[in-house]
């Protein structure tokens, strides 16, 4: 056992054959609580666990795996290429959307926290959680907050919006791509755009765009705003 998991490519093994078996079950089963990427979380913490392997080690050998994630956000451009005329067409709507979404995200964030008495470094933490991981962490960290727990709370607001955001949509008979794709990009950011991108192309477009300038606008304006 200590020659496989201290094999380099344990790590990278573990990461793939864990969102297979994720993605697998959530097919198969249909439930969106079953999200891929807490399955495969949950099944790749009890398999360190269970074998003795520290973060630091596994994150080490899973650096290729995490490399990846720059070329995968990059290639969300090529959905907005193709639907650049439809932006453009609703450019005005789209930013009052974004403005609205970002805004009340935050606000509703801080007023809740403040009304549970949650300490600042906390609520610090929670603010950016609707950000995309890269950027919510270093923002969380400027304003006072532990990027750690950004990092989990930006984890469970992607699958908990992935998860209810189909249902949701549903019930309030959103069916416009234009609309369910900008409400998985502010609600639930990578998580929802990779779903969206699921539903269709145009979804996925709006939902990467919503996605990208909600974390441009969070990381210029939140520090200037909390710190």
């Amino acid at each position: 056992m200590t020659q496989l998991t201290h094999h380099p490519l344990f790590a990278i093994a573990l990461t793939l054959a864990a969102f297979l078996i994720a993605a697998w079950l959530y097919r198969r089963s249909g439930w969106l609580v079953l999200q891929p990427v807490l399955v495969s979380v949950t099944l790749i913490v009890a398999t360190l666990l269970l074998c003795g392997v520290d973060y630091a080690t596994y994150r080490a050998g899973a650096e290729p795996v995490a490399w990846l994630l720059g070329p995968a956000t990059v290639a969300l451009a090529v959905p907005l290429q193709h639907n650049i005329k439809r932006i453009r067409q609703l450019f005005w709507p789209v930013m009052i959307t974004l403005t609205a979404g970002g805004v009340l995200s935050v606000a509703l964030t801080l007023a809740i926290g403040w009304a549970l008495g949650a300490d600042w470094s906390v609520v610090m933490s929670l603010a950016p959680k609707f950000v995309t991981m890269p950027i919510a962490m270093p923002v969380a960290e400027q304003i006072g907050g532990v990027a750690s727990l950004a990092a989990v709370m930006v984890m469970l607001t992607g699958v908990i919006g992935t998860a209810m955001g189909p249902l949701l949509l549903r019930w309030a008979g959103v069916d416009h791509p234009a609309a369910r794709g900008l409400s998985y990009g502010i609600n639930a950011h990578a998580i929802g755009t990779a779903h969206a991108l699921q539903e269709g192309e145009e979804c996925g477009a709006f939902a990467a765009l919503a996605m990208s300038l909600l974390g441009i606008g969070t990381a210029l304006l939140l520090p200037l705003l909390l710190a």
